[in-house]
């Protein structure tokens, strides 16, 4: 993740600004989501990855023949990152000049509680995504993290994750997860904003998109396209 929201973690090795373990993230598999991306973005496309970290998407997007260029605000991430252009930026402040196939948004960074985030965050995949190009963003659904409780959430791959403590205040939820695996603990302590479709809509409307689609069954994926900007949702957003 690469935001100026500011979190903090612990365990071995470097954390980044807002709390992500570097060595954590290098053991986390990809999953379905390059595959997720490939089917919503022309083959040989080119993609802005925002919080890029270590590569874990980056690099099978690379291997299916996509251009990727990679943001993310931590060196010690992007250091772990080839075939890719990479850029070292907090996301709100990112102004490239050029414009992508796709932009993409994952990490559920959509959910990040600063004041005005949500805008910035959407102005900058605005900002770069080609008139007949897709925003593809990754939020959280099923309740969460509102019915975010202590205890064990689960295993894959051989990582552990733990919810350590919750602080539920309105529509913030404060928390710290606790990753092990192979006898190393990390913990990352972080609030996020619950949103439900409606006020998804409202933000995306706000910065010229228009959601369009989900791309998975979960409903974690959403696909948005860009409007023109004189027919975009005049209304605040708050966040």
């Amino acid at each position: 993740m690469a935001t100026t929201i500011r979190f903090a973690g612990s365990g071995p090795g470097p954390q980044t600004p807002d709390g992500c373990s570097v060595e954590l993230w290098k053991l986390l598999p990809a999953g379905v989501e390059p595959s997720l991306i490939a089917s919503a973005v022309p083959p040989r496309g080119s993609i802005l990855e925002l919080g890029a970290g270590v590569g874990r998407i980056t690099h099978p997007l690379l291997a299916l023949g996509y251009s990727v260029t990679a943001v993310d605000n931590s060196s010690e991430m992007l250091a772990e990152i080839r075939g890719a252009t990479t850029v070292l930026s907090d996301i709100e402040e990112l102004s490239l000049g050029i414009s992508f196939d796709a932009v993409v948004l994952g990490s559920f960074l959509i959910h990040a509680p600063a004041p005005g985030a949500r805008a910035a965050l959407l102005q900058v995949c605005r900002r770069h995504v080609k008139p007949s190009g897709v925003v593809l963003i990754q939020h959280y659904r099923n309740g969460w993290p509102a019915s975010a409780v202590p205890g064990f959430m689960g295993e894959k791959d051989g990582i552990q994750v733990f919810v350590e403590d919750v602080v539920h205040d309105g529509r913030f939820v404060s928390m710290t997860l606790r990753h092990e695996a192979a006898s190393r603990t990390w913990t990352q302590s972080f609030t996020a904003e619950t949103l439900d479709q409606s006020e998804l809509d409202d933000a995306l409307a706000y910065a010229a998109l228009s959601f369009e689609r989900h791309l998975d069954q979960d409903q974690t994926w959403l696909l948005a396209r860009p409007v023109p900007i004189e027919q975009r949702d005049a209304s605040p957003v708050s966040r």
